[in-house]
Protein backbone atom coordinates (compact mmCIF):
# COMPACT_ATOMS: atom_id res chain seq x y z
CA UNK A 1 0.00 0.00 0.00
CA UNK A 2 3.13 2.21 0.94
CA UNK A 3 4.06 1.35 -2.70
CA UNK A 4 0.88 2.85 -4.19
CA UNK A 5 0.43 5.88 -1.90
CA UNK A 6 4.10 7.29 -3.54
CA UNK A 7 3.08 6.09 -6.79
CA UNK A 8 -0.43 8.06 -6.68
CA UNK A 9 1.71 11.34 -4.63
CA UNK A 10 3.93 11.24 -7.77
CA UNK A 11 1.37 11.04 -10.37
CA UNK A 12 -0.84 13.60 -8.33
CA UNK A 13 2.25 16.04 -8.45
CA UNK A 14 2.75 15.68 -12.19
CA UNK A 15 -0.99 15.67 -13.29
CA UNK A 16 -0.25 17.90 -15.98
CA UNK A 17 2.36 16.07 -17.41
CA UNK A 18 0.55 13.13 -17.43
CA UNK A 19 -2.55 14.95 -19.70
CA UNK A 20 -0.47 16.66 -21.88
CA UNK A 21 1.10 13.57 -22.77
CA UNK A 22 -1.35 10.99 -23.21
CA UNK A 23 -3.61 13.96 -25.36
CA UNK A 24 -0.42 14.39 -27.69
CA UNK A 25 -0.43 10.42 -28.24
CA UNK A 26 -4.19 10.77 -28.31
CA UNK A 27 -3.80 13.10 -31.05
CA UNK A 28 -1.19 10.84 -32.94
CA UNK A 29 -2.98 7.63 -32.20
CA UNK A 30 -6.63 8.49 -32.22
CA UNK A 31 -7.71 4.93 -32.40
CA UNK A 32 -5.86 3.63 -29.53
CA UNK A 33 -8.11 5.53 -26.95
CA UNK A 34 -11.33 5.77 -29.17
CA UNK A 35 -12.60 3.14 -27.04
CA UNK A 36 -12.61 5.03 -24.06
CA UNK A 37 -15.31 7.55 -24.92
CA UNK A 38 -18.22 5.43 -24.39
CA UNK A 39 -17.11 4.49 -20.62
CA UNK A 40 -16.47 8.27 -19.73
CA UNK A 41 -19.56 8.75 -17.61
CA UNK A 42 -18.59 5.48 -15.56
CA UNK A 43 -14.95 6.88 -15.39
CA UNK A 44 -15.95 10.31 -14.22
CA UNK A 45 -18.43 8.44 -11.91
CA UNK A 46 -15.56 6.60 -10.50
CA UNK A 47 -13.80 10.14 -9.81
CA UNK A 48 -16.72 11.59 -8.13
CA UNK A 49 -17.29 8.69 -5.96
CA UNK A 50 -13.24 8.70 -5.10
CA UNK A 51 -14.55 12.21 -4.01
CA UNK A 52 -16.97 11.55 -1.79
CA UNK A 53 -14.36 8.65 0.06
CA UNK A 54 -12.33 12.24 1.19
CA UNK A 55 -15.54 14.23 2.12
CA UNK A 56 -15.80 14.25 5.50
CA UNK A 57 -19.06 16.16 8.05
CA UNK A 58 -15.79 18.33 9.11
CA UNK A 59 -15.53 19.40 5.14
CA UNK A 60 -18.97 21.19 5.56
CA UNK A 61 -17.81 23.39 8.42
CA UNK A 62 -16.46 25.88 6.68
CA UNK A 63 -19.69 26.74 5.48
CA UNK A 64 -21.09 27.16 9.18
CA UNK A 65 -18.10 28.84 10.24
CA UNK A 66 -17.36 31.29 7.20
CA UNK A 67 -21.22 31.58 5.61
CA UNK A 68 -20.22 34.77 3.76
CA UNK A 69 -17.02 33.31 2.17
CA UNK A 70 -18.22 30.26 0.76
CA UNK A 71 -21.49 31.69 -0.48
CA UNK A 72 -19.86 34.42 -2.34
CA UNK A 73 -17.21 32.01 -3.73
CA UNK A 74 -20.30 29.72 -4.72
CA UNK A 75 -21.93 32.31 -6.09
CA UNK A 76 -19.12 33.65 -8.43
CA UNK A 77 -18.04 30.40 -9.36
CA UNK A 78 -21.61 30.34 -11.05
CA UNK A 79 -22.12 33.62 -12.77
CA UNK A 80 -18.16 34.80 -13.33
CA UNK A 81 -17.97 31.99 -15.35
CA UNK A 82 -20.77 31.77 -17.12
CA UNK A 83 -21.24 34.91 -18.49
CA UNK A 84 -17.51 34.80 -19.54
CA UNK A 85 -17.95 31.99 -21.45
CA UNK A 86 -21.04 33.35 -23.42
CA UNK A 87 -19.31 36.55 -23.79
CA UNK A 88 -16.70 34.92 -25.61
CA UNK A 89 -18.19 32.18 -27.54
CA UNK A 90 -20.36 35.82 -28.73
CA UNK A 91 -16.80 37.46 -29.30
CA UNK A 92 -15.17 35.06 -31.21
CA UNK A 93 -18.66 33.85 -33.00
CA UNK A 94 -17.67 30.32 -32.64
CA UNK A 95 -19.66 27.40 -33.76
CA UNK A 96 -22.10 26.20 -32.56
CA UNK A 97 -21.31 22.93 -31.21
CA UNK A 98 -17.67 24.60 -29.72
CA UNK A 99 -20.00 28.13 -28.38
CA UNK A 100 -21.91 24.81 -26.48
CA UNK A 101 -19.31 23.75 -25.30
CA UNK A 102 -17.31 26.58 -23.93
CA UNK A 103 -20.19 27.54 -22.07
CA UNK A 104 -20.70 23.98 -20.82
CA UNK A 105 -17.55 23.83 -19.02
CA UNK A 106 -18.23 27.72 -17.65
CA UNK A 107 -21.33 26.47 -16.27
CA UNK A 108 -20.01 23.47 -14.26
CA UNK A 109 -19.18 23.38 -10.58
CA UNK A 110 -15.27 23.62 -9.21
CA UNK A 111 -12.98 20.43 -10.12
CA UNK A 112 -11.28 18.64 -7.31
CA UNK A 113 -7.72 20.15 -8.97
CA UNK A 114 -8.43 23.31 -7.09
CA UNK A 115 -8.11 22.06 -3.38
CA UNK A 116 -4.71 20.89 -4.46
CA UNK A 117 -3.58 24.10 -6.07
CA UNK A 118 -4.95 26.15 -3.61
CA UNK A 119 -3.15 24.29 -0.91
CA UNK A 120 -0.18 24.43 -3.26
CA UNK A 121 -0.44 28.30 -3.15
CA UNK A 122 -0.45 28.61 0.56
CA UNK A 123 -4.34 29.55 0.37
CA UNK A 124 -7.04 28.65 2.49
CA UNK A 125 -8.10 24.95 1.69
CA UNK A 126 -10.58 24.47 3.72
CA UNK A 127 -12.39 27.26 2.57
CA UNK A 128 -11.50 25.70 -1.62
CA UNK A 129 -12.96 22.45 -0.33
CA UNK A 130 -16.04 23.55 1.26
CA UNK A 131 -16.80 25.80 -1.89
CA UNK A 132 -15.68 22.82 -4.16
CA UNK A 133 -18.16 20.23 -2.05
CA UNK A 134 -20.99 23.11 -2.32
CA UNK A 135 -20.92 24.16 -5.80
CA UNK A 136 -20.70 20.23 -6.62
CA UNK A 137 -24.06 19.11 -4.93
CA UNK A 138 -25.54 22.48 -6.09
CA UNK A 139 -24.46 21.32 -10.20
CA UNK A 140 -27.33 19.07 -10.79
CA UNK A 141 -29.71 22.12 -10.30
CA UNK A 142 -27.25 24.97 -11.34
CA UNK A 143 -25.29 23.27 -14.37
CA UNK A 144 -28.65 22.69 -17.08
CA UNK A 145 -30.41 25.84 -15.71
CA UNK A 146 -27.42 28.08 -16.27
CA UNK A 147 -26.69 25.44 -20.06
CA UNK A 148 -30.46 26.19 -20.59
CA UNK A 149 -30.04 29.91 -20.07
CA UNK A 150 -26.71 30.49 -22.03
CA UNK A 151 -26.28 27.94 -24.56
CA UNK A 152 -30.06 27.38 -26.17
CA UNK A 153 -29.83 30.24 -28.57
CA UNK A 154 -27.22 28.05 -30.74
CA UNK A 155 -28.56 24.21 -29.74
CA UNK A 156 -31.65 22.72 -28.34
CA UNK A 157 -30.87 22.15 -24.36
CA UNK A 158 -32.88 19.54 -22.12
CA UNK A 159 -32.29 20.64 -19.38
CA UNK A 160 -33.84 17.53 -17.12
CA UNK A 161 -31.94 15.08 -19.15
CA UNK A 162 -28.93 16.75 -18.19
CA UNK A 163 -30.46 17.12 -14.66
CA UNK A 164 -30.06 13.34 -14.58
CA UNK A 165 -26.85 12.64 -16.06
CA UNK A 166 -25.26 15.12 -13.37
CA UNK A 167 -27.47 13.14 -10.57
CA UNK A 168 -26.06 9.72 -11.62
CA UNK A 169 -22.43 10.53 -12.17
CA UNK A 170 -22.06 13.16 -9.86
CA UNK A 171 -24.50 13.44 -6.76
CA UNK A 172 -24.89 9.29 -6.15
CA UNK A 173 -21.73 8.39 -6.56
CA UNK A 174 -20.09 11.78 -4.17
CA UNK A 175 -23.60 10.80 -1.64
CA UNK A 176 -22.30 6.90 -1.61
CA UNK A 177 -18.69 7.52 -0.98
CA UNK A 178 -19.37 10.13 1.73
CA UNK A 179 -21.82 7.59 3.35
CA UNK A 180 -18.89 4.69 3.28
CA UNK A 181 -16.58 7.05 4.73
CA UNK A 182 -19.07 7.10 7.62
CA UNK A 183 -19.88 3.73 7.58
CA UNK A 184 -16.05 2.32 7.29
CA UNK A 185 -13.63 5.79 8.31
CA UNK A 186 -11.12 2.94 9.44
CA UNK A 187 -11.01 1.62 6.50
CA UNK A 188 -11.12 4.06 4.12
CA UNK A 189 -8.66 6.28 5.71
CA UNK A 190 -6.26 3.38 5.16
CA UNK A 191 -6.80 3.88 1.70
CA UNK A 192 -7.30 7.19 0.86
CA UNK A 193 -3.70 7.74 -0.06
CA UNK A 194 -4.42 5.69 -3.14
CA UNK A 195 -7.06 8.09 -4.44
CA UNK A 196 -5.22 10.55 -6.34
CA UNK A 197 -3.68 7.96 -8.55
CA UNK A 198 -7.39 6.96 -9.77
CA UNK A 199 -8.11 10.41 -10.25
CA UNK A 200 -5.59 11.14 -12.28
CA UNK A 201 -5.97 8.17 -14.79
CA UNK A 202 -9.87 8.62 -14.62
CA UNK A 203 -9.06 12.32 -16.05
CA UNK A 204 -6.14 11.28 -18.43
CA UNK A 205 -8.41 8.46 -19.62
CA UNK A 206 -11.27 11.22 -20.57
CA UNK A 207 -9.44 14.28 -21.73
CA UNK A 208 -7.94 11.81 -24.28
CA UNK A 209 -10.59 10.16 -25.03
CA UNK A 210 -12.25 13.48 -25.99
CA UNK A 211 -8.66 14.00 -28.27
CA UNK A 212 -9.22 10.77 -30.20
CA UNK A 213 -12.50 11.30 -30.84
CA UNK A 214 -12.06 14.96 -32.11
CA UNK A 215 -8.89 14.49 -34.34
CA UNK A 216 -10.31 16.18 -37.15
CA UNK A 217 -11.59 18.96 -35.19
CA UNK A 218 -8.92 19.96 -33.39
CA UNK A 219 -6.97 20.32 -36.30
CA UNK A 220 -9.22 22.87 -38.00
CA UNK A 221 -10.45 24.30 -34.97
CA UNK A 222 -8.03 24.01 -32.20
CA UNK A 223 -6.21 26.85 -32.03
CA UNK A 224 -9.45 29.21 -31.64
CA UNK A 225 -10.75 26.44 -28.91
CA UNK A 226 -7.22 27.00 -27.09
CA UNK A 227 -7.39 30.58 -27.01
CA UNK A 228 -11.11 31.08 -25.97
CA UNK A 229 -10.19 28.17 -23.01
CA UNK A 230 -7.02 30.23 -22.05
CA UNK A 231 -8.85 34.01 -21.94
CA UNK A 232 -12.08 32.06 -20.27
CA UNK A 233 -9.53 30.45 -17.51
CA UNK A 234 -7.39 33.93 -17.10
CA UNK A 235 -10.40 35.97 -16.99
CA UNK A 236 -12.00 33.66 -14.49
CA UNK A 237 -8.61 33.42 -11.91
CA UNK A 238 -8.47 37.14 -12.31
CA UNK A 239 -12.02 38.51 -11.79
CA UNK A 240 -12.38 35.72 -9.05
CA UNK A 241 -9.23 37.49 -7.15
CA UNK A 242 -10.74 40.94 -7.76
CA UNK A 243 -13.95 40.26 -6.39
CA UNK A 244 -12.42 38.75 -3.32
CA UNK A 245 -10.42 42.10 -2.89
CA UNK A 246 -13.42 43.77 -3.25
CA UNK A 247 -14.72 42.18 -0.61
CA UNK A 248 -11.73 42.81 1.68
CA UNK A 249 -10.80 38.77 1.84
CA UNK A 250 -7.67 37.68 3.36
CA UNK A 251 -4.92 36.53 1.08
CA UNK A 252 -5.35 33.22 1.85
CA UNK A 253 -9.24 32.99 0.73
CA UNK A 254 -8.30 35.54 -1.75
CA UNK A 255 -6.06 32.51 -3.36
CA UNK A 256 -8.74 29.85 -2.42
CA UNK A 257 -11.41 32.22 -4.22
CA UNK A 258 -9.54 33.22 -6.85
CA UNK A 259 -8.56 29.49 -8.21
CA UNK A 260 -11.98 27.85 -7.11
CA UNK A 261 -13.55 30.52 -9.73
CA UNK A 262 -11.09 30.12 -12.71
CA UNK A 263 -10.76 26.40 -12.60
CA UNK A 264 -13.85 24.00 -13.78
CA UNK A 265 -14.47 20.57 -13.50
CA UNK A 266 -13.92 19.79 -16.85
CA UNK A 267 -14.29 15.78 -16.88
CA UNK A 268 -18.01 16.69 -15.72
CA UNK A 269 -18.45 19.16 -19.02
CA UNK A 270 -16.97 16.25 -21.25
CA UNK A 271 -19.22 13.76 -20.34
CA UNK A 272 -21.95 16.18 -20.51
CA UNK A 273 -20.96 17.23 -24.03
CA UNK A 274 -20.77 13.94 -25.25
CA UNK A 275 -23.88 12.58 -23.79
CA UNK A 276 -26.17 15.54 -24.45
CA UNK A 277 -24.28 17.41 -27.82
CA UNK A 278 -21.77 16.77 -30.55
CA UNK A 279 -18.29 15.19 -29.89
CA UNK A 280 -16.77 18.74 -30.67
CA UNK A 281 -18.71 19.88 -27.63
CA UNK A 282 -16.41 18.42 -25.74
CA UNK A 283 -12.96 19.47 -26.74
CA UNK A 284 -13.32 22.57 -24.72
CA UNK A 285 -13.82 20.76 -21.50
CA UNK A 286 -10.64 18.16 -23.20
CA UNK A 287 -8.40 21.80 -23.50
CA UNK A 288 -9.11 23.24 -20.24
CA UNK A 289 -8.34 20.00 -18.39
CA UNK A 290 -4.56 20.35 -20.35
CA UNK A 291 -4.58 24.34 -19.86
CA UNK A 292 -5.33 23.86 -16.24
CA UNK A 293 -3.39 22.02 -15.37
CA UNK A 294 -0.58 24.52 -16.51
CA UNK A 295 -1.90 27.75 -15.70
CA UNK A 296 -2.70 26.27 -11.96
CA UNK A 297 0.67 25.05 -10.69
CA UNK A 298 2.30 28.32 -12.37
CA UNK A 299 0.02 30.61 -10.60
CA UNK A 300 0.36 28.40 -7.09
CA UNK A 301 4.40 27.91 -7.09
CA UNK A 302 4.01 32.27 -7.71
CA UNK A 303 1.50 32.49 -4.99
CA UNK A 304 3.49 30.30 -2.42
CA UNK A 305 6.85 32.35 -3.02
CA UNK A 306 5.12 35.45 -2.53
CA UNK A 307 4.00 34.17 0.86
CA UNK A 308 6.88 33.23 1.68
CA UNK A 309 8.63 36.86 0.46
CA UNK A 310 5.61 38.25 2.86
CA UNK A 311 6.52 35.93 5.45
CA UNK A 312 10.62 36.80 5.64
CA UNK A 313 9.48 40.75 4.96
CA UNK A 314 7.08 40.49 8.10
CA UNK A 315 10.23 38.82 9.82
CA UNK A 316 12.75 41.56 9.15
CA UNK A 317 9.98 44.13 9.91
CA UNK A 318 9.32 42.79 13.07
CA UNK A 319 13.33 42.42 13.80
CA UNK A 320 13.44 46.41 12.62
CA UNK A 321 11.47 47.06 15.18
CA UNK A 322 12.87 45.34 18.41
Amino acid sequence: MKVLEKVSNLAGNTFAIWVILFGVLAFMFPMGFTWIAPHIALLLGIIMFGMGLTLSLQDFKGVIQAPKAVLIAVAAQYTIMPLLAYGLANLFQLPAEVAVGVILVGCCPGGTASNVMTFLAKGNTALSVSVTAVSTLLAPLLTPALTLLFASQWLPVSASNMFMSIVKIVLIPIVLGIIIRLLFSKQVDKTIGVLPLISVIGIVAVASAVVAVNKDSIVTTGLLIFTVVVLHNLLGLFLGYMLAKAFRFNLADIKAMSIEVGMQNSGLGSALALAHFAPIAAVPSAIFSVWHNISGPILATWWSKQSETDTTNSTNRTKNIS
